[in-house]
């Protein structure tokens, strides 16, 4: 997928796997933005499921990030996910919550 928007990533377009996020500053800009990507995935035989696609969307969700034309945000819900993780009170429930592991010697 990189390969097909080599040239658009970052410009335009992020892609993660198989999620795709096109971007503009004017709704003219992204018209032509998302007309470029549709047409880039059937030239090279890739489709979308149309129930998964949202287009000209002011505010989206994308791989935990909450996106506005005012900035990008942590989604709420997983900040207070991390947030309400218990402390660990010993070494071993440390090293099981993905804590680093100390060695010494």
């Amino acid at each position: 997928m990189n390969e097909v928007f080599r040239d658009l990533l970052n410009q335009s377009v992020v892609v993660y796997i198989d999620d795709i996020l096109v971007f503009s500053s004017s709704y003219d800009q992204h018209v032509q933005h998302v007309r470029e990507v549709l047409t880039r995935l059937r030239a090279h035989q890739l489709f979308v499921k149309a129930e998964k696609c949202q287009f000209h969307q002011r505010a989206v969700s994308f791989l935990g990030y909450g996106i506005t034309d005012s900035g990008v945000r942590m989604e709420e819900d997983k900040v207070e996910a991390v947030r309400s993780w218990p402390v660990p009170s010993t070494v071993k429930e440390e090293a099981e919550s993905g804590g680093a592991k100390l060695r010494r010697g």
